[in-house]
């Protein structure tokens, strides 16, 4: 019966949420940063304009990497994740669409499009020369007419978004465009790299509000608004952030998880590199440390964003000192990545070993396992962690571009008899001279539901 209730209680506060008696702006008066979301068909505008900017970029990215043409190609029902990047962010549902960028020398970048089927909005970015004797011709004319070195495809490379090339579309190019010109198929990874790792002064502000509102969204999550202690689940606050981002037109790049910790429960697997989440039907508990991960989409970029709250005991009005000493460890991790070990073209190594060594100095037991940020959640460029520090040739840091700063400390709570505890804290920032600089302030207190 007293499920039922907060089940019922739980669905209220949803929709009290939706409808936004729930979303109010604070005490400050200001509206909140949900109502700076634009709706899509301005989302739309707003990016083909990031597009043409992107495409007066591209031509010395192409010459510092050696790549004289580079091919895109979507397929119907298996879009290429570069798609929305380097053509109109707008459905494409054609057996096969192809994009073309090539350095015509001193006629500087061309841009061709060979799309299935004629579309006006692609024809505004690109020339989209008629094609009465299919594709493949197209291509084979175009590698003739430039006679390009090399011709960057989306083939191997580390992640996902640079060996997109299906097998069937590399046959494709391979049969159409002929054996010479299959010899110079090279990977595009340098080149998609740089390309989604370089960050637009126009997309700042918008960026900005992303994490404004997955900030908001964190902490209501957070709260009594939807957490009774002893009743509510795991699953119910992870349904509740579905909700809400749907409610708010925002999209999730992964599954919200959390994670739990409990004086006197050890967690599932130990420390290990991270504490495994909790399952949904884990129902919270008075005296529990929980900590959310999550992230939301919007206009092309991505945020990931970690918080941490505290479920206070009968009589509690504070989280125990021990509690609060181990969130000020990782403050000062925080501060030794952020503000004194980071700078633009140093190498990861450096950053990374002078975080850790300055933690060693104090101590202080922690782990660095930063990432890119932007168009992807896990994007491209260079994260902060152990097996980038150990690459070679090391990789450095790009000015401008965005990372999770996404870090952990390992403390023992004298409350908790010694129990060690983690606090993990995840931060959208760009690296500017002076070191990281965060998009909304981070986590000074634990939030504390009463």
């Amino acid at each position: 019966m007293e499920r039922g209730v907060a089940m019922k209680r739980g669905y209220l506060l949803i929709l009290c949420c939706v409808l936004g008696s729930a979303c109010r702006s604070g005490s400050s008066g200001e509206p909140p940063p949900e109502s700076k979301l634009l709706p899509w068909s301005r989302q739309i505008e707003v990016r083909e304009g990031w597009l043409t900017r992107r495409h007066e970029l591209l031509l010395p990215m192409m010459r510092r990497h050696g790549v004289g043409m580079w091919i895109i190609v979507n397929e119907e029902f298996h879009d290429d994740p570069l798609t929305q990047f380097v053509a109109p962010p707008r459905p494409y549902a054609s057996t096969r669409d192809i994009f073309v960028f090539i350095d015509a020398g001193e006629q500087g970048l061309k841009k061709v499009a060979l799309p299935f089927q004629p579309e006006e909005h692609v024809s505004r970015f690109f020339e989209t020369p008629r094609t009465p004797s299919g594709q493949a011709y197209a291509l084979s004319e175009l590698f003739l007419q430039y006679q390009p070195r090399a011709i960057g495809l989306s083939l191997g490379g580390r992640r996902g978004i640079t060996r997109s090339l299906t097998v069937a579309s590399h046959a494709f190019l391979t049969e159409g465009m002929g054996p010479e010109a299959a010899q110079r198929f090279v990977s595009a990874e340098p080149l998609i790299e740089e390309y989604l790792d370089t960050r637009l002064p126009e997309e700042l502000p918008h960026y900005t509000t992303l994490v404004a509102v997955t900030e908001r969204v964190a902490r209501q999550a957070l709260s009594q608004e939807v957490i009774s202690p002893g009743r509510t689940t795991v699953g119910d606050i992870r349904r509740w952030l579905y909700d809400r981002a749907g409610a708010l037109g925002l999209g999730m790049w992964f599954q919200p998880d959390l994670r739990v910790q409990r004086q006197g429960l050890v967690p599932p697997g130990g420390f290990g590199n991270l504490i495994s989440p909790a399952t949904d039907e884990l129902v919270l508990q008075r005296g529990d440390l929980i900590h959310l991960d999550f992230g939301l989409s919007y206009m092309g970029l991505h945020s990931d964003w970690q918080r941490m709250a505290y479920l206070l005991r009968e009589g509690e009005e504070d989280a125990p000192a021990g509690l609060k000493q181990a969130l000020a460890h990782t403050h000062a991790l925080q501060d030794a990545l952020m503000l004194r070990a980071s700078r633009p073209e140093r190498t990861v190594a450096e950053v990374y070993d002078a975080a850790l060594a300055e933690m060693s100095e104090r101590g202080i037991q922690a782990r660095i396992y930063s990432h890119p940020l932007g168009n992807h959640g896990h994007g491209l460029g260079s994260g902060i962690d152990e097996g980038t520090a150990r690459r070679e040739p090391p990789p450095r840091l790009r000015q401008g571009s965005y990372i999770a700063l996404e870090l952990n400390t390992l403390s023992e709570v004298p409350e908790w008899g010694g129990q060690k505890v983690l606090v993990m804290q995840e931060d959208p920032a760009r690296l500017t001279d002076e070191g990281w600089k965060l998009f909304a302030p981070r986590q000074e207190q634990y939030y504390l539901v009463p």
